[in-house]
C-alpha cells in the first residue's frame, strides 16, 4: 500500500461525520448500503489484519444483520448515536463504536477510542498504526527507543 493510500484512509477516517442519532437514521443508513450492496466495500474489524479486498454483497448483508444485532442488544439505549457516517446519502466511510468500548466517543475527546468496526470504499489502514499516539506518549516512546 503506497503512502498516498495510508494518507487518503487517514484523513477520511479524520474527516466529518455525522452520528445516526435514532434506530430510524441507522434503518435508513443501512437500506442505502443495502441498495448498493454490489459497490466496493472494504469491512475492517478493528484491531484485526485491515482486509486487503473488498467485500462481496453477500459478506455486506451478513454484517450488516449481524453488527445491527449487537448494536442493539448491546448499547441498549433508546437511542443509536454509536455509528457515523460521512454521508447518509452517499456513504463512503462509516464508523461503528463497539458498545462495550465506548470511551468518550459520543464527546470531545484528544484521545477518542477507535471504533469497533470500519465499512469504507478506501482500503483501510491499520489504525492502531496509522493514528498518531499522543504527543506525550511519542516522547515517551522516542526516549526509550528513539
Amino acid at each position: 500500500m503506497s503512502d498516498i493510500q495510508i494518507e487518503g484512509f487517514r484523513l477520511a477516517f479524520k474527516g466529518s461525520f455525522l452520528a445516526m442519532r435514532s434506530w430510524d437514521h441507522l434503518d435508513d443508513l443501512w437500506s442505502v448500503i443495502r441498495l448498493h450492496a454490489e459497490d466496493d466495500w472494504y469491512i475492517y474489524a478493528v484491531g484485526e489484519q485491515p482486509p486487503a479486498e473488498v467485500s462481496n454483497p453477500e459478506q455486506l448483508h451478513i454484517f450488516i444483520d449481524e453488527v445491527d444485532i449487537i448494536l442493539r442488544r448491546d448499547h441498549g439505549e433508546e437511542y443509536c448515536g454509536i455509528v457515523y457516517v460521512d454521508d447518509p446519502l452517499q456513504p463512503t466511510f462509516v464508523k461503528i463504536f463497539d458498545p462495550n468500548n465506548l470511551g468518550v466517543s459520543c464527546g470531545f475527546s484528544d484521545n477518542p477510542p477507535l471504533p469497533g468496526w470500519v465499512m469504507s470504499k478506501l482500503m483501510p489502514v491499520d489504525l492502531h498504526a496509522a493514528v498518531a499516539l499522543p504527543g506525550n506518549r511519542r516522547r515517551w516512546w522516542n526516549r526509550l527507543f528513539g
